[in-house]
């Protein structure tokens, strides 16, 4: 998928969903950190329908004129946190696009190195992991959140044969080439939780590189993930997601019939 689009260093995109309270420190940190690295950059915000003004909040944040362009979307309804990258990502122009959660839960810097290793062709997405052995997690989650964080693994492994080389794939924050984000995002199909895990079988399956790396992490306890009343929601993506690859990776090639 090329895009038509004038060309950035990098992206961030922060999907929020009734995140006023903090939009504007999210937005600052990332600016802070594209400036301070002189990319010619942007930060995209899609706002997942709030109910709260947190697209409002945004566009009242004052970041510093420079380099880092600021590009704000709101989504008419609330779609799922899926959709809301999606959107985002589809929007951006980097040459490398991080997705970030709203909190940042991961300092900006522990990018470097992935970034760097991108921009050498060595590598197409990077997954930041709270399980990597190097990560330090200066606040863990609570015991719940833990708990479906691992029951999302081993699912993910079991119903859906994602590699054992990933051992977080929900963790909210990655490095993407930007090619490779778009054409992904393009094709995805889930909206809610688990889109990241559809995004990274279809990485996966279409052989591109993916590596893990360790971060310095930071609960936000301030998360609109509820573990209870969304399990059944979650079992359903999961096997939804199950199907999708199955039957894409049945599908004909151009020019075979089935």
């Amino acid at each position: 998928m090329t895009s038509q689009k004038e060309s950035l260093d990098l992206s961030i995109v922060i999907p929020a969903f009734n995140e006023a309270a903090k939009i504007i420190r999210d937005m600052e940190e990332a600016a802070a950190f594209l400036s301070g690295q002189k990319f010619a950059s942007e930060v995209i915000v899609v706002d997942d329908g709030s109910t709260d003004g947190t697209a409002d909040k945004a566009r009242r944040a004052r970041i510093p004129e420079g380099p880092v362009r600021l590009r704000i979307f709101r989504m008419d309804h609330n779609s799922g946190k899926g959709g809301a990258v999606r959107r985002g990502v589809l929007e951006s122009r980097g040459e490398i696009v991080i997705v970030s959660d709203s909190g940042t839960c991961v300092p900006y810097t522990d990018a470097l190195k992935v970034i760097q290793h991108i921009r050498d062709d060595r590598l197409d997405i990077g997954v930041a992991s709270r399980r990597h052995r190097e990560t330090v997690i200066h606040l863990n989650r609570p015991l719940k959140r833990r708990i479906l964080s691992r029951f999302f693994q081993l699912a993910a492994r079991t119903f859906a044969g994602l590699p054992r080389s990933i051992s977080d794939p929900q963790c909210g924050f990655k490095v993407y080439r930007g090619e490779a984000a778009r054409q992904l995002f393009h094709d995805c199909r889930t909206t809610g939780y688990l889109f990241e895990l559809e995004i990274l079988l279809r990485a996966f399956g279409q052989g591109l590189r993916i590596e893990e790396f360790p971060v310095a992490w930071t609960c936000d306890l301030d998360t609109r993930l509820k573990p209870a009343s969304d399990a059944p929601r979650v079992i359903k993506e999961l096997l939804g997601i199950k199907k999708i690859v199955r039957n894409e990776s049945q599908e004909p090639e151009d020019g075979e019939t089935a």
